[in-house]
């Protein structure tokens, strides 16, 4: 039975193989209304392995600039204030006013004290000098001990203000005269 049902499919591809096909009208398939009821399908899921990506840091050895400042001690002549006011107690405390600069190395004094309304004004005068820092940064500072009561302290420096965040501490004037013109009524305690 097999090999008569295998002689029949090839004669069949035979006569199929040997025939001329030509199409000579277009079809079409016929219309069919269907009313449908399906349920919801589920799409396929797939797992895509692409590139694992990890942040974080390692330790690479690079040149960094680096400025030394060497603070030492030394013994020096400080001015000593003593105030005093009734019925208040005094403390002694140092008056201390900092500058950072570049470019040129400068000299930072502090010119007067004077007080007004429970507040002590200490006036410094900052000037460059002509030794040239190269790229270095430096702070420089000057300071008064003083035996007062607690006052409130504001700093004002006379002189160019250097473009430093540090420096946004003070308020800097160009001339004594500002610093006149800005405490008319203040009373000069000590002066250099």
């Amino acid at each position: 039975m097999k090999k008569i049902t295998t002689v029949l499919c090839l004669s069949v591809l035979l006569v199929t193989l040997s025939c001329n096909v030509k199409k000579e009208e277009s079809g079409e398939l016929p219309d069919v209304d269907i009313d449908v009821d399906a349920e919801a399908g589920n799409l396929p899921e797939y797992e895509v392995n692409w590139a694992d990506v990890d942040v974080g840091t390692k330790t690479r050895t690079v040149e960094v600039p680096k400025v030394m400042v060497v603070m030492e001690e030394e013994e020096v002549e400080v001015p000593y204030i003593t105030m005093d006011m009734p019925n208040e107690e005094n403390e002694e405390r140092t008056l201390t006013v900092e500058a950072e600069v570049s470019d040129r190395e400068h000299n930072l004094e502090i010119q007067q004290i004077r007080a007004a309304d429970r507040r002590l004004y200490v006036v410094s005068k900052l000037e460059a000098l002509e030794t040239n820092l190269g790229d270095k940064t430096v702070r420089i500072q000057d300071q008064v001990d003083i035996n007062a009561p607690d006052l409130d302290v504001k700093h004002i420096i006379v002189g160019e203000k250097a473009d430093r965040v540090f420096n946004n501490s003070y308020k800097y004037v160009s001339s004594m005269k500002d610093v006149d013109d800005m405490l008319p009524n203040a009373e000069v305690i000590y002066s250099r």
